[in-house]
């Protein structure tokens, strides 16, 4: 009896930004092969990769995580959703009428604390909402000059609205 396989999205945490944690996807490709991963594909070169496993989610970050370890000689955050859970994140956005590349979702491990907001720095035209496991940011004016901190966040990874419906699409095909 062979076991289903599930579409997953692993998104790895500060890959391929600024200069640091340089990480081939085609590196990535092969980590994820040798976990055992089927269909294995990667977006755009900051730690997006898109797969089945039969494994469950904390099995699959682990795996990975492991690998990523071995291959950075430090941890390496990894966030997983299955394909379900990617599109109830496009879907569950607050920002609807924003464009895609001003909304961002940061990933976390768990849900977020229900007062993570109000911890909140450096605030100037963002507005902010809780999610799930993640926490919604438009960024009125773009990222580029922001200074807004949110203590809660420090552990996720961020992806824009308009990765994330890449992301979902991949993972629902």
């Amino acid at each position: 009896m062979t076991r289903a396989l599930h579409s997953y999205v692993a998104l790895l945490r500060a890959v391929n930004v600024g200069g640091t944690g340089k990480l081939p996807m085609a590196e990535l490709r092969a980590m994820c092969g040798q976990a055992g991963f089927a269909d294995v594909r990667t977006y755009i070169a900051s730690g997006n990769v898109v797969f089945r496993s039969a494994l469950a989610e904390h099995a699959v970050a682990a795996a990975l995580e492991g690998r990523l370890a071995a291959h950075a000689g430090k941890p390496v955050g990894v966030l997983v959703r299955t394909a379900a859970e990617m599109a109830a994140v496009l879907a569950a956005n607050p920002f609807q009428d924003a464009p895609g590349n001003r909304v961002v979702a940061i990933f976390l491990d768990r849900a977020p604390p229900v007062d993570a907001l109000e911890h909140a720095s450096g605030r100037k035209d963002e507005a902010l909402a809780l999610g799930r496991r993640e926490i919604y940011v438009h960024y009125g004016e773009g990222m580029a000059h922001s200074r807004l901190r949110i203590p809660a966040a420090k552990m996720g990874t961020a992806r824009n609205i308009n990765t994330i419906a890449t992301l979902a699409e991949m993972a629902s095909a």
